[in-house]
């Protein structure tokens, strides 16, 4: 294509010993394992424990008492939640947790996941996880509990360590809170919840710990991280929407929060939340996390999934346009502006990096557009049944994929820009040589990422698709199985062969039909092959055809219809269609291409 320049309390009933944890395992205390049924069974246990650790009087049940610290706190401005895995998305590390404890899906207060432990024999069911925190400051504890008995609690607090519990929930979740202040050499504490000897099986989740960060306790400068911002909706299914945010430094980690709950834990700085419901709005933060703790919450955005019937598939007949990311003298367009006659949008285009393979996508800022209304915009056209694609290459592209690494910063970096704008696939137009093998490498890859919904189109010059030995016919053969269409750009050439080895100028039926003929019996498939034209003669330096020329070619490969003196020896009636360059140059025409073509594209047999 042709580019420009452009750029809880301190006596409780029961065994206390161990309460200060590690991040190691926790093991088994005592005996045999077995149940000790009923309450009376349980009081009396909490009784004997008491008085064999000097907790308070033997006759006593559970209860929490008050606190009173015992040093002068400073209060820094409270940090969000310091706990790591703090909703046991991710099982149970870095928590030390009993040998009967685990994860359970349903139910849990948020999210996928929650702590579920069984006390047994002697085994009050306790899980630990020691956090660094500041000396002289103010902590609250919160979380949220289901059971009987069930515990919360802080020890090594430097003051009075402190713990609240609950005789029971029954099926409901019900939020324990204590606070605490750390002593003035005190750069640890240790948070704990355990069940009672006797019971059943406690749940507990979104555990929290809000105060001052002091880095883990190992490496006393490590702080919570910041919130992440840039947080965007790419594409959007019926069912699935692909979130992208900005990287934060010192970050392990990115939790996902849907309608204030936690959506999923993830790694990188994306994800694709799945499982929504179509044509329904839906509110989504993220938080950055790490040893020290997890960072306040990023700005909200909300995104409406699409009707029911997700991500769009290309019609039987369709018509690609290219919309230009640039001023070239051609009516400056927003992806809105593009009218509905065509199928298939590409962007042009995607700039190389200076990662070998990788490529990249900004805005041109002489469009005045800005990046939210592109994205809304992408997402309106999809949501009308039409796709959009990111187009890598145009006359002065340089992007180069040829070697493994190259290919695999290919996909990757594609792959962002689908997830970052909406984008249905990739369209590969590059017009200054490809290497077969990795490029197929590259497409199979972006291909295993995105799933069988991706489009990729190609638009290779005439040159390119002479023979099958060609790199770019070899590269579409190679895909074959996931390629949507070719739409070789049949204008800017001298003249060519047709498949019955005569030669034909551009610029005529002939020439349009006999060099598809090449790729139709060369092993696409009719679908995979469309027509590549300029929208107006400012599109192009040389091969502008007339609307009416495109549509009598495409009746001869359709029905043998309309053909010049160039007749194929049978027909293709699923051949794709047309591509022109560009829509805005065929608006700046009053749209007379689309217009005229479109219309005769869709009423293909």
């Amino acid at each position: 294509m042709n580019r420009p320049d452009h750029p809880c309390h301190n006596a409780r009933p029961g065994p206390t010993r161990g309460e200060g944890g590690s991040r190691s395992k926790g093991r088994s205390r005592g005996g045999k394992r077995h149940r000790l049924g009923g309450l009376v069974t349980a009081v009396a246990l909490a009784a004997a424990g008491a008085a064999a650790t000097g907790a308070g009087p033997a006759h006593a049940a559970p209860r929490a008492t008050a606190h009173a610290p015992t040093t002068s706190a400073v209060t820094p401005k409270a940090e969000p939640n310091l706990l790591e895995n703090a909703g046991f998305e991710n099982g149970l590390s870095p928590w030390s947790c009993s040998a009967d404890s685990g994860t359970t899906g349903t139910p849990a207060h948020s999210g996928t996941a929650a702590l579920k432990a069984a006390p047994s024999g002697l085994d009050n069911a306790r899980c630990a996880q020691t956090v660094a925190v500041k000396p002289g400051s103010a902590y609250t504890l919160s979380a949220w509990v289901q059971g009987s008995y069930v515990y919360l609690g802080a020890s090594g607090t430097g003051t009075t360590d402190v713990s609240t519990w609950t005789p029971g929930t029954g099926t409901d979740w019900k939020q324990l809170t204590t606070s605490f202040t750390t002593g003035p050499n005190t750069t640890s504490v240790t948070v704990y919840t355990h069940g009672w000897y006797g019971q059943s099986p406690y749940l507990a989740d979104d555990i929290s710990l809000s105060g001052p960060g002091g880095g883990d306790p190992g490496d006393p400068g490590d702080p919570v991280p910041s919130a992440p911002g840039g947080l965007t909706a790419g594409r959007t299914t019926s069912s699935s929407v692909d979130l992208s945010w900005s990287p934060v430094t010192g970050a392990t980690g990115y939790q996902v929060y849907r309608d204030g709950t936690k959506a999923q834990p993830v790694t990188g700085t994306s994800a694709t939340v799945t499982g929504l419901a179509p044509s329904t709005t839906y509110r989504f933060q993220v938080t950055a996390v790490n040893a020290a703790g997890e960072s306040p919450r990023s700005t909200e955005i909300s995104v409406t999934t699409a009707a029911g019937g997700g991500q769009p598939s290309t019609p039987k007949h369709a018509v690609t346009g290219y919309w230009q990311n640039f001023d070239n003298g051609a009516k400056v367009q927003r992806i809105s502006d593009v009218q509905a006659q065509y199928d298939i949008i590409a962007v042009a285009f995607a700039d190389a990096t200076a990662t070998p393979g990788a490529v990249d996508f900004t805005l041109d800022p002489g469009l005045h557009y800005s990046e939210a209304d592109f994205k809304a915009d992408i997402a309106a056209k999809r949501a009308a049944g039409k796709s959009v694609v990111i187009s890598v290459g145009g006359e002065r592209g340089s992007v180069r994929v040829n070697d493994a690494a190259s290919a695999a910063n290919f996909a990757d970096s594609v792959y962002r820009l689908m997830q970052k704008y909406g984008f249905d696939g990739v369209d590969i137009d590059l017009e200054n040589g490809l290497d077969p093998t990795y490029m197929t490498q590259a497409l199979r890859a972006l291909s295993a990422k995105a799933g069988d919904k991706l489009v990729i189109t190609m638009a290779p010059q005439t040159l390119d698709m002479q023979s099958t030995s060609a790199s770019y016919f070899k590269t579409a053969l190679n895909i074959k199985d996931i390629l949507t269409v070719v739409n070789t750009q049949f204008y800017n050439s001298g003249s060519m062969l047709g498949c019955d080895g005569k030669v034909y100028a551009q610029g005529s039926v002939d020439f349009l039909t006999a060099l598809a003929c090449i790729q139709l019996e060369g092993g696409l498939a009719p679908s995979q092959v469309g027509l590549g034209l300029p929208a107006s003669p400012r599109g192009a330096g040389s091969g502008y055809v007339d609307p009416s020329v495109v549509n009598s070619a495409l009746d001869c490969l359709a029905k043998g219809t309309g053909c010049g003196s160039f007749k194929p020896a049978k027909t293709y009636p699923g051949i794709r269609g047309a591509m022109t360059w560009s829509t805005n140059w065929d608006a700046s025409n009053g749209n007379a291409w689309s217009n005229a073509v479109g219309p005769h594209v869709h009423g293909l047999p």
